[in-house]
């Protein structure tokens, strides 16, 4: 007996006589039939090694399915959204499919209970659900076949088969099916790879791109593979520039301290193992600006043979660090040197004052009790300075506010300073009814006792010291100012900083380098603002503001 049987062949119907016992039920194949599902078969393989988009490589194998197959419709099923493995079920991939249709099975698969054991339970009650599915919607004349597509022991997916007719697949058919739905769930497997790496990638740029220490890393040729932003701050070359080129073109080191550089350390056999890190400390020649202090750590990347893969190069700018060491040194030698003078005056007038064999006057007496005196004082007025200086470190001073009259605490601080240095000339001008200042009395005399100390220093003696203020609707601002020496323009940046002092001002005068470094935190902790105005011969404008209320004056010292 023989029956006409239908194949759809590269997308035409091909009619061959073939006997069949029973319906569908084929003894004989045609051998271009094999060929074409090896051909098939081999293509789908093709386009699984080079197509990324995994809807289009799904409905590839489908549309092959369902012509091999003689089928009329199919529909690919995947758990999740997207290539995630969690979620309702989906439809990934339909051919043939009305939308009303489809619409309807998706709603059945994400009607279904949630469960981990798909081989089990969940594709048998979706192959039971789209059985009634397709039988109700056909009155019986469409036929599905439906398998799992499973990798690795695992479930990823499920394909179905519709086609016209109440007859039933053969095994050949489903085994044939069967090679489809696993080269479909190989599809799913390696989409959900490369979606894998792609974001272990995006993070780990993310991380890169974010990272605070600058890192690069370079290939076996020493060329530079990734380079991120904080690198190129460093280094002032932009990742696009960097990418591609060797290292000893982008990365130039001179005045090294510490360590090798990595075209020296090479050259002596480096690396010999994955723990031979490699530690530079030296000047990075920059594309823009003068050289910058960085520590550079090179770490090497073996493969499993043991092949140089890479070499990772973590940076970080050692400036900070070195301001630290010199603010340390400075910090020594200057209150070495200013404790020092003190308390040998101190000891050198009150030995002297002890001898019994000299009989001293009166007037020797209390001339040197009186340096005893002053040196004492200014070794208290050292260390409060330090004890501020340290408090302010951990934030362990506050402003104590009432109001305050500047005017006359003005003239207390200039009376002050004329006793302490007698024969200078320092004069205050405030104009009439110059309005009461919230603000905290002890600290604002410290800061005009520091800004006047200043003035007198840094003048020639016969000059003249005056402070002067002018009131404003929200606030008050108070001047010092000298005729003396001035402040070299290079210098005025850092006048406010902690033990700061000019190379000029250090040669004339004695001092901590502490006095502007606490005005200014005791003005801003109430809210204010201080700055300098200076040029050489030709005087220094000391000014800082105060506001009327301690609304805005909240900061902690």
């Amino acid at each position: 007996m023989q029956r006409w049987i239908s194949f759809y062949l590269s997308g035409r119907p091909l009619r061959a006589a073939i006997p069949v016992d029973g319906p569908y039920k084929v003894n004989a194949m045609l051998p271009d039939y094999r060929i074409r599902q090896r051909d098939v078969l081999l293509e789908i393989i093709r386009t699984i090694t080079q197509e990324l988009d995994l809807d289009r490589v799904l409905e590839k194998i489908l549309r092959a399915s369902v012509e091999i197959l003689n089928g009329q419709a199919g529909i690919i099923a995947l758990p999740g959204s997207g290539l995630s493995e969690s979620g309702s079920w989906r439809i990934a991939a339909s051919v043939g499919m009305a939308p009303a249709f489809l619409k309807s099975l998706d709603i059945i698969l994400r009607e279904l209970p949630q469960t981990d054991d798909a081989q089990h339970l969940l594709l048998p009650e979706i192959d039971r659900r789209l059985r009634r599915l397709t039988h109700e919607a056909s009155l019986g004349w469409l036929a599905s076949l439906g398998l799992p597509m499973v990798t690795r022991g695992t479930v990823v997916g499920a394909a179905y088969i519709f086609r016209t007719g109440p007859v039933s697949f053969t095994e050949n058919e489903r085994a044939l099916l069967q090679s489809f739905a696993d080269q479909a769930a190989v599809a799913v497997a390696n989409a959900r790879l490369f979606a894998l790496v792609r974001e272990e990638k995006q993070r780990m740029d993310a991380i890169l791109d974010s990272s605070a220490e600058g890192i690069a890393i370079l290939g076996p040729d020493n060329r530079i593979q990734r380079f991120n932003r904080a690198i190129a701050r460093l280094s002032g070359v932009t990742p696009e520039e960097a990418v591609g080129l060797p290292h000893d073109d982008v990365l130039r080191f001179t005045a090294i301290q510490t360590g090798r550089t990595l075209s020296q350390a090479e050259a002596g056999g480096w690396p010999l193992s994955d723990r031979a890190t490699l530690y530079l400390e030296a000047d990075l020649v920059r594309a823009a600006g003068g050289p910058l202090s960085v520590g550079a750590t090179y770490a090497p990347v073996f493969t499993q043979d043991r092949n140089l893969l890479n070499i990772v190069i973590g940076m970080r700018d050692l400036t900070r660090f070195r301001e630290a060491e010199e603010m340390k040194d400075t910090f020594i030698s200057i209150i070495s040197h200013e404790l020092k003078t003190p308390v040998a005056l101190i000891k050198g007038y009150a030995s002297t004052l002890r001898r019994e064999d000299v009989h001293w006057e009166r007037q020797v007496v209390a001339d040197s009790l009186s340096v005893i005196e002053e040196e004492a004082d200014r070794l208290t007025v050292l260390i409060d300075d330090l004890l501020d200086a340290s408090r302010l470190q951990v934030g362990g001073l506050s402003p104590n506010y009432c109001e305050v009259d500047i005017p006359r605490l003005a003239a207390r601080v200039a009376e002050r300073a004329t006793r302490q240095f007698p024969g200078r000339v320092i004069r205050t001008r405030f104009p009439p009814a110059f309005p009461l200042v919230s603000a905290d009395e002890t600290r604002i005399s410290q800061v005009l006792t520091n800004l006047v100390s200043n003035a007198v220093k840094y003048s020639a003696p016969e000059s003249a010291v005056e402070i002067h203020g002018v009131a404003a609707p929200e606030e008050v601002t108070v001047t010092v100012e000298d005729q003396g020496y001035g402040i070299d323009g290079k210098d005025l940046p850092y006048v406010f900083d902690r033990f700061y002092r000019g190379p000029e001002n250090a040669k004339r005068t004695k001092g901590a380098g502490l006095g502007l470094y606490l005005a200014k935190a005791v003005v801003e902790a109430h809210g204010g603002r201080i700055w300098i105005e200076s040029q050489p011969g030709r005087g220094t404008r000391a000014s800082f503001t105060l506001p009327r209320t301690p609304e805005s004056a909240v900061k902690k010292i």
